[in-house]
């Protein structure tokens, strides 16, 4: 085990020779070391690849013919299995938040270190309880800085959605903050295909590295955004339909990125009706392979109409064509005289059972962004009233 411990030393790696003698790794087990093996008696990544490197170099320099037998070289057999690293990489559809906390640098200069760091501490808090609402993976805290990433590792078929309203939120959270001092944030978002690799670093700066242009184009976004403001790049603007109220901010010539990029101020949730048409506001193609079911629901609007009153439920896994079954039997009945009530649930407020309720009076009430809680009350007693 010593001789371990020496070889170790001389490659500046000391540091692992207890952890190598606690798991009884000596010369004759080096050659059959993994990248998995060396991960799981924690060894970093970086020095996982030296180490790898060095046993390769030991089982050649065994195996060549020497003229002078070394009294000082360890015997060691040739790897019968070469060193393999682990291929972790795995190409992902990711929307990358990035934020930041605005006039940081100059809290630096006026505060005491300790008041900063609370500062500090408050802001990565509302950051983490915005993200973790919204389904999101911390990836790094950089100081005043949060990387956030949303599809890896749990995607979600709103994920660029998610990103968005969890940037909302984190404005919000972080101007009602209960801090010594008034709080700002940007926030940067875009979307895009990376590459999501190992964990790398260890501790404090241990982070899931991820390759492509996506993190760099939502960190560049959040340096071009106004403080308590979120930009969000087209390839994000595309998945968002007509969620939000959005601001055309043009092309923007963003550091590091070579062509100049199309970007978005995000102002609102927008006042939607229906999520699905929301998110299809470009027209919807013809239904196909639903017409029995379709023939289901006129029949029992027949009954319907003729004093039988009937009640339909369509119920089903996301994705399996229940909003647009619904879309197309609207347009049969768009000709014949029908009042509609739609109630939609919502993933971002399940913890409102009367969310869909509060939505439709909303509406009716014609209850606009920017009303005061005076004129919101007049309203409503003005639909009451009717």
């Amino acid at each position: 085990m010593q001789q371990v411990a020496d070889w170790l030393e001389k490659l500046g790696l000391g540091q692992y020779a207890d952890r190598f003698a606690e798991n009884d790794i000596s010369f004759s087990v080096l050659p059959d070391l993994t990248d998995q093996d060396l991960k799981d008696i924690g060894v970093s990544l970086g020095h996982r690849r030296q180490l790898l490197r060095e046993i390769a170099n030991l089982g050649q320099t065994a195996a060549a013919p020497q003229s002078t037998p070394s009294a000082t070289a360890p015997p060691i057999a040739a790897p019968t299995v070469a060193p393999r690293a682990e291929a972790t990489g795995e190409r992902r559809h990711v929307t990358v938040m990035f934020s930041d906390l605005v006039g940081s640098t100059a809290l630096s200069a006026r505060m005491d270190p300790e008041d900063l760091r609370e500062v500090i501490s408050a802001y990565q808090k509302c950051a983490a309880q915005a993200v973790q609402r919204f389904g999101g993976f911390i990836a790094k805290y950089m100081g005043d800085g949060v990387l956030v990433y949303f599809g890896y590792p749990q995607a979600h078929e709103d994920d660029a959605e998610r990103a968005v309203r969890a940037g909302l939120e984190l404005i919000q959270a972080v101007g009602g903050s209960k801090s010594s001092t008034s709080l700002q944030t940007r926030v940067g978002i875009a979307t895009g295909l990376v590459v999501v690799g190992d964990l790398i670093g260890s501790g404090d700066s241990q982070e899931r590295g991820i390759v492509g242009e996506t993190p760099n184009l939502a960190a560049r976004l959040q340096g071009v955004a106004e403080p308590n403001t979120v930009v969000i790049a087209e390839s994000t603007r595309k998945l968002l339909g007509n969620l939000f109220d959005l601001q055309d901010l043009g092309a923007q010539n963003l550091k590091g990125v070579g062509a100049p990029v199309r970007a978005w101020g995000v102002l609102r949730p927008a006042a939607v009706e229906s999520r699905f048409e929301a998110l299809h506001a470009s027209g919807l193609t013809e239904l196909v392979g639903r017409e029995e079911e379709l023939e289901l629901l006129l029949r029992r609007w027949s009954k319907s109409k003729s004093g039988e009153g009937q009640v339909v439920l369509l119920s089903g896994e996301a994705g399996i064509g229940k909003s647009r079954l619904t879309a197309a039997l609207m347009e049969r009945l768009a000709s014949e005289p029908h009042t509609r009530r739609r109630y939609f649930c919502s993933p971002q407020h399940t913890d409102s059972a009367l969310y869909p309720v509060i939505g439709q009076m909303e509406r009716a009430a014609g209850l606009a962004h920017g009303d005061t809680a005076q004129s919101k009350f007049d309203k409503l007693d003005a639909l009451l009233a009717q």
